[in-house]
């Protein structure tokens, strides 16, 4: 079942009509399209009901024609006004009537029609396909079948670049945030309606910003899962702005999404609920917005023998929410009771130790003090010595490190840098 729509002058319109029914569309210039309409019929009923509900969707006068095949569906819409629905079989009793310059044949092959008294798709159809093919070829054969309505063949779909971009020139410059944040809305909205109508979603949005007398002043909105919400879009623009305002009023405003596949997820029975990704990035805007854009993220291992040496992920929804790989069961080849953990005190405490016999035996600071009754070390631990500079005195280290136990039963790991003789309690063990 194929669905066609013709009005001379609209054709953008009727493009934009038909995208909301298929994704398989042929256009026909200079004012016709067809689509595939096959399937349809789960959500719009028949092929009258189906006819009926592109006709309220159009927004213009049009004519509507339903048929099994391409073709006849083009004709039907072209030489009837209205709604024509052909039933499959009938064709040619349906399309008798058209004259035969629908049929866009050569100006010979017309010419020689004319002649012959032939006018109506009705007339040539009923001529014997012997006798036609002889005089007109296989040109003739060709038109012969469109007229009885036997042609068949696939759509030549009409393939839209996937560039998800709008722009807006304003009619007077715009100073505020609150003023743009409506033009951003009209904006992400009709991206992200494209997104969905594509089956995409995006992981970075673009913000181009033409400003009066200024530099283009950019934002670039770099999400970690893909999304395609355009109310998470504008709070995460309208934070992003806040903290980092355009110098000057806004003459125009350009926002593109970059397409991507969106992330399939699969939740479980017994996964506890987690938020959803859209939100939970909101909720890390704000942060960022309070209290700066480095100092939000993930607490990442750095490749480094540096002790606790770590570094800030941006990325906060890796394995986000929906996502059963991160959890993982626990090991059946584990004691849950035999662990030890070092606490660590960020930053270490500074601590006085007294040192007998190259041992330490007692501990002094406010909050931690008493006997050592246990010592195991020393252990030397440096590095990143061949680095020079200011940057390359603050990397380098170079201490020993002790595990000590108190007389209290309290396990410490305490170090002493070899540099400036200080000693210090990393952490606490548990």
């Amino acid at each position: 079942m194929y669905a066609c729509l013709h009005a001379p002058g609209n054709l953008p319109l009727l493009l934009e009509c038909a995208r909301g029914f298929s994704p398989h569309i042929e256009e026909n210039p200079p004012d016709s399209v067809i689509f595939d309409a096959r399937g349809l019929e789960k959500l719009h009923g028949p092929a009258h009901s189906l006819a009926r509900e592109i006709e309220c969707r159009i927004g213009i006068p049009a004519s509507i024609a339903i048929a099994s095949n391409p073709d006849s569906a083009l004709h039907a819409a072209r030489g009837f006004r209205g709604i024509t629905v052909i039933p499959a079989g009938q064709e040619a009793a349906a399309l008798a009537a058209l004259p035969l310059n629908l049929l866009h044949g050569s100006p010979q092959t017309a010419e020689l029609l004319h002649l012959w008294g032939i006018h109506t798709f009705g007339d040539f159809g009923k001529l014997p396909p012997l006798g036609v093919a002889a005089r007109l070829g296989e040109e003739g054969l060709h038109l012969q079948r469109l007229a009885r309505g036997e042609g068949y063949r696939q759509l030549r779909p009409l393939l839209d670049p996937l560039e998800f971009e709008e722009e807006m020139e304003l009619d007077d410059p715009v100073e505020e945030l609150e003023p743009l944040s409506f033009v951003l809305a009209r904006l992400l909205n009709e991206v992200c309606a494209r997104l969905d109508a594509h089956s995409l979603a995006t992981n970075e949005i673009r913000l181009h910003l033409t400003l009066e007398n200024a530099p283009v002043h950019n934002t670039i909105l770099r999400l970690p899962v893909p999304m395609h919400d355009p109310r998470a879009f504008l709070k995460m623009l309208q934070l992003e702005l806040n903290s980092n305002p355009p110098p000057a009023p806004v003459l125009k405003v350009r926002l593109r999404a970059e397409p991507i596949k969106p992330r399939p997820t699969q939740k479980g029975f017994f996964v506890p609920p987690a938020p959803e990704p859209e939100k939970l990035e909101v909720t890390v805007a704000r942060v960022k917005h309070l209290v700066g854009a480095g100092r939000v993220g993930t607490p990442e291992l750095s490749n480094s023998h540096r002790p606790d040496a770590w570094t800030l992920k941006a990325s906060l929804l890796a394995g986000g929410a929906g996502d059963s790989a991160c959890l993982s069961e626990p090991r059946s080849d584990v004691r849950p009771d035999v662990r030890l953990s070092l606490r660590r005190y960020r930053p270490p405490r500074h601590v006085q130790v007294l040192i007998v016999n190259h041992q330490p035996i007692r501990l002094a600071s406010p909050s931690i003090g008493g006997r050592i009754v246990m010592a195991k070390g020393p252990w030397r631990t440096s590095g990143e010595w061949w680095k020079s500079g200011d940057s390359g005195t603050e990397a380098a280290w170079n201490r020993d490190e002790w595990d000590v136990a108190l007389e209290s039963g309290a396990l410490y790991r305490v170090f002493e840098e070899l540099g400036s003789r200080r000693w210090f309690i990393e952490g606490s063990y548990d």
